[in-house]
Parts: structure tokens; sequence; C-alpha cells
């Protein structure tokens, strides 16, 4: 942060002003590695980093066609590494592969009797499965799903608490060659309808209820309202989790243990093509409609293995904690397909961080001997509101790396996880991707490169940003713009399911054969990237266009405040104003503390970014995947009474509590 005297704001010297953005926050902060982490490290120098990426970046297809011979195991030898045909890339051409093979199966020889999974459920029950152990759950399931009518091609629907069946489901699907379709087991029969109809699932898995926060949460009795509006499902199979009474419909709904009885544990996995469909993991779209982003079996396959390597420094004796549900990217990538096709050792966990008491992470730490964490700014920040007392009441040294994942971290929040929760001895890779990408894009490679608080750094070998104004000119250093890929890799999205045009014109339209990330984004003197929020995230004030993040990172800052969200709304006189939403750690609401922020923020980053209004609230309105819903904030600040589409909220009441604001 800035500790001016909040006048100067940085001069917008672009040719189009109103195409880039201004950035007003400034972090000149520096953290380089141990040396104590550098002790063994793969990538333990800047001089390796660009050496390896400079070879990518000289002949990007070279390089992966080095890395997919050496990294994957092939059935048969693909003949082509890249067609494309904007927007249209397959990998890997020719070639035949199995990503549950290669998750399990070349694991056998030498993992055989690692540990591949430790689960604790949320009442604390606890399982552990090896590789092979992992590798005969898989076999049996996929043999069970094959008895249950699942032919490759097929759809199949999921939507289960995060149970070790869940990821044995994933790989099942995988080693058959059936096409995943993961449901956050928190939405709607109406959500989990309209994404079994658009994807024309035809087998449904559930469970017969999950455990949240002490109570059951019926998820058998949400699909059965679903399967009413799912023609194309035949077939559901049910998971007894909880012991919970559920009605099971003749014809239709089969036991999960019923199946497995059926069937032995010898199911070889099946040689798919390398753009075989993989999984569909629907994502909000602006119009409301979930797209549902199609990613396909090598390229991915590859990007998850190598991205984990990369950015995790990941050991053999590492026990890794992606607190992510599988009904997410994150999930997807991190718990599941990259970690157990690189051997190593991940930790699922069914609880939330709070229940039983709001120290249950740090206590799952210490119980396991967790050596990286990696999870969401959204809860960091939580963490912090809930109290350091939490966290000194357990030992976290086993802790060797933190890892932030799911969107912009604001510096402060990464201080505190630096020195409260990485005891000032633990990297931070702050990650940035997304569903579209497939893994992780922009992250420091921690024996690499030095931290910024707040900064996503560097990209990884191979991936090629930009950063552009609306007239596809590259801004210039430390402006902000648009960010952009300019060259294909092979963990991209294949398409939005169904959906040709929408892919079109979402990602590749406003600048021609680029994909548009659809973030704003600005590279520093260093050659470090800032993620900026998304390109409808920013705040048009007297001609000046404000990042929403530096706003809520000057915020977040003051030692009164937990978590912060800026938009804009409406303002006859400057275009638009400045609105924001802040959650306070421990302290009373008042008129002295908004004006006391309106300083805070004037002294931090300039009296251009001065919040026009200050509304406190006990929570802000989320995703369930954690991210901020600021078009419910936008709609609230203008006194819109049409909130469009909130099937992704957590917590209605939320909105409710905001209106009652608004109005006293």
């Amino acid at each position: 942060m800035s500790d001016n005297n909040g006048e100067n704001v940085t001069e917008n010297t672009n040719e189009n002003p109103s195409s880039s953005i201004d950035t007003v926050m400034q972090e000149t902060r520096l953290f380089p590695p141990t040396d104590s982490f550098l002790e063994g490290c793969e990538i333990g120098s800047l001089d390796a980093y660009e050496a390896l990426y400079d070879r990518a970046k000289a002949d990007p297809v070279a390089f992966w066609e080095d890395l997919a011979r050496n990294e994957l195991h092939w059935f048969e030898d693909f003949h082509t590494t890249l067609n494309w045909n904007v927007p249209n890339a397959e990998w890997f051409v020719g070639g035949k592969t199995n990503v549950s093979y290669n998750c399990l199966d070349r694991n056998l020889e030498n993992n055989a009797d690692k540990t591949a999974i430790i689960w604790e459920g949320e009442p604390g029950d606890v399982r552990t499965f090896t590789y092979r152990e992992l590798h005969s759950e898989v076999s049996r399931l996929a043999n069970a799903f094959k008895k249950a009518g699942v032919e490759q091609g097929d759809v199949v629907s999921i939507y289960m608490p995060m149970v070790p069946e869940l990821a044995f489901a994933m790989l099942a699907c995988a080693r058959i060659g059936a096409v995943h379709s993961v449901i956050f087991a928190g939405f709607s029969a109406e959500s989990i309808a309209d994404r079994n109809n658009d994807a024309s699932a035809k087998v449904q898995l559930t469970a017969d209820g999950a455990y949240r926060r002490g109570k059951v949460l019926e998820l058998k009795k949400i699909v059965d309202e679903a399967l009413e509006k799912s023609p194309t499902v035949e077939t559901c199979i049910v998971l007894a989790r909880t012991d919970t009474a559920v009605e099971m419909r003749e014809g239709r709904d089969l036991w999960w243990h019923d199946l497995l009885e059926q069937v032995d544990d010898d199911c070889p996995a099946t040689p798919l093509d390398s753009e075989a469909p993989l999984f569909i993991l629907y994502t909000s779209g602006s119009t409301g409609k979930p797209k549902g982003i199609k990613h396909t079996t090598a390229g991915y396959n590859l990007y998850a293995k190598k991205s984990f390597e990369w950015v995790f420094d990941i050991r053999d004796d590492d026990i890794f904690w992606c607190t992510a549900d599988c009904g997410w990217i994150t999930g997807h990538t991190y718990v599941a397909y990259g970690p157990l096709c690189a051997g190593a050792t991940i930790v699922m966990f069914e609880g939330a961080p709070n229940y039983p008491a709001e120290d249950r992470f740090w206590e799952l730490i210490e119980k396991h001997k967790i050596t990286i964490l990696y999870t969401a700014p959204t809860a960091i920040r939580a963490f912090i509101k809930w109290g350091d007392h939490h966290v000194d009441k357990h030992d976290l040294s086993s802790l060797r790396l933190l890892g932030t994942v799911g969107e912009g971290i604001n510096p402060e929040a990464w201080m505190w996880y630096h020195h409260k929760i990485g005891g000032a001895r633990c990297p931070i890779v702050d990650t940035w991707w997304q569903t579209e990408t497939g893994g992780i894009m922009m992250s420091p490679l921690p024996g690499a490169i030095a931290t910024k608080p707040g900064s996503c750094t560097k990209p990884l070998p191979g991936i090629l940003p930009a950063i552009l104004d609306d007239s596809g000119a590259p801004v210039r250093e430390n402006q902000g713009g648009k960010l952009v890929l300019t060259h294909p890799w092979p963990g991209m999205l294949r398409g939005i399911w169904g959906d040709d045009e929408r892919f079109q014109e979402a990602y590749w339209d406003m600048f021609p054969g680029l994909y548009l990330a659809g973030d704003n984004a600005r590279c520093d003197e260093d050659g470090y990237y800032w993620i900026m929020g998304r390109i409808d995230d920013v705040i048009n004030v007297s001609g000046h266009r404000l990042s929403t993040i530096e706003i809520e990172s000057a915020l977040v800052s003051h030692e009164k405040v937990a978590e912060a969200a800026a938009v804009g709304r409406k303002d006859d006189l400057k275009g638009q104003a400045i609105a924001v939403f802040v959650t306070l750690i421990d302290s009373e609401p008042s008129d002295e503390l908004k004006q006391e922020l309106r300083m805070h923020v004037r002294k931090e980053i300039g009296a251009l970014a001065q919040p026009d209004d200050i509304r406190f609230t006990n929570a802000l309105p989320k995703t369930r995947s954690g991210k901020i819903m600021r078009r419910l904030l936008k709609d609230i600040a203008e006194g819109n009474e049409n909130l469009g589409d909130t099937t992704t909220l957590e917590d209605y009441t939320v909105l409710t509590q905001l209106r009652a604001d608004d109005e006293s």
C-alpha cells in the first residue's frame, strides 16, 4: 500500500485512457524463499525458472510434446502435438491414453503402498487408502457402473458429499470413458435438473444424506425432486452415508453397496482418444444460464500434473490439503487428478472450517501433519475475523508451503496468512486460474520467485499472457487492461457443452485469435502480474477507471475490517460513485467509523478512491465456492429490486439484512 497523503493518483498516460485502468495501489514488500525451503527444490532459482520459461516460450508445441511423452502413459502414441483452428484446439492428436490409468496404474509400480488419500468426515471418522487400495476401489466401482448400464461417452451426474467415494466416482468414470458432471452438494433441485438436462445426463450418483455443520442435508430427497425434471436420467445410484431413510424408486434407484457386491475389482482402463471428453463442469454465466465447461483427456491430464508439481514443489513426504470441494474446478484439478497423477498424498475433508469450532482447520493440520495448505482468500478473511486464539491452540509447524485460490487476496490478509499460519517461513503461492483454464496459469514457483503480497507473480512455463486495451494494443507498465492468453495450452477448455456460438462469443470474439480471460490485470516493473478483478468489476469515477480489488485491499488493511466489497453505483456528477460493503472484525458500526474508513482509504490509495457510501454487514453475499457476488451488491447499492439469478448464493439471509440496512 502507498503511504502518501492520498492526493497523488498514478497518472494514466495511455493514448486511449478510457480503455485502460488506473492503478492506485502500490505494494513493494518482497519475500524471497528461505534457505531452508530451498533445500531440495527442483526449480530452486529465478535463473532456473527463466530458463524453463524461455525454452517453453521459444517453441511451446515442442515443449508440451516432450512433456507429454515423458509424463503420461500412452496406449497409442500421438502423431500431431497440436491442431489449432481458432477457437478449437486438439492436443496430442491420434494418441490414446486414460486419466485413471495415469493416476492409479502407473503408481502401482513404485507407490502401491504409499497413502494416496487421508479422509476425515465431519463427525471425525477417518479412512485412509493406499494407491493399491484406491486402484481396487476405483476398478470395482467402474465395473459397477458398467453393470448399471454406463457406457463410454455417457454423462454421469454426481451430487455427493465430500467423501472418498466422490473421488472414486470421478476416477471410475474416467476409467471407462464416461463423462462426469460434478454438481456441488448444496445446489437446489432446480439447479441439478438444469445441469442434467443441458448435459443429457444418463446416470445420477448421490448419497442418502450429507453432514453439514452437525445436521444432515437430505441429498436423495433433493435429487428425487430434480429427477422429476430430468427426463434423460435412467438410473440413480445411492451411497449410504448418513443412514437417512430414503425412498428408492423401483426400476430407477440402486444402492451403491449392492452394486459393488455384484462385481470384482478387475477393470482394465479403456484406451481413450486424447480429445475424448473427460468432464463437464458448470460455472455461472453472466446471463444466469450456467455454462458447461468441457475438458478433455490428455491435455488436461498433463497440465493438471505438471502445474501441480511446479507450483507446489511437491516432494515424496508431503501431505497436501486442498480445501476445495470436488464440486469446483479446484477440487477436480488439485484434489483428484493433479496430485494423484503425481503420486502425492492428499487430504480430503467433509466438514466446514467452523464446525464444531472455529479451529477445525488448524486441528486437522496438527492431527495429520499436513505440509501444504491450499485454501481460499475468503476463508482466510473469515479466520482473521474469528480471531488468532483459534490458531494459537495448535501446532502448525508441519506446514512448509501455503497457497491461495479462487480470487485475488488482499495484501493484509496475505500478511496475516504469512505470519500467523506460515510462521514467516512458508512461501505463499498466490495462484490465478479459472474453470476454463483447467489448471493454474500464474503463480510463484516457490523456490524460484520471490513473492509480493497480492500478486500472482509470473506465468507458468508454456503460458503466454498479454494485457491489452479495448483496441487490442498492449498497455504500458503498471497500467491495467484486459488479460488475454496469446497461445493455446494443453489444459484449456474445449468448448461450452452444446453451445459453440456462446464459446466463440464469450472467449474469442473481442480479440480474434486470443483467449479473453475476463479479468483485468496489470504487470509491474518487475514483470509481476496483478489481477484487478473481473472486467465488469471496474468503477468509472470522473473519467478514472478504478479496480475494485485495490479499493477493497485498502479497506481490509484497516485493523477493524475483516472483509470488504466495492461496487459502482450510478452518479449524475461523477458517472459512478463508490459504494462499499464492509464486514468488521470485532467493532460496532458507527458514523464515526464510516468517516475513519473513508479517510483510511484516502490515505492509503488516494482521494479519488474514497468511498461515497459505506454499508456495514455481518456477511457478504457469496457463491457456494466463496466468491463475492458483486452483481447483487451493485443492485442493492442502486436500489434495484430485480436481483436476477441468485441460485448460487450461499446464504439468502444476507440479502435480507443488506436490504434492511439499505432502508434504515
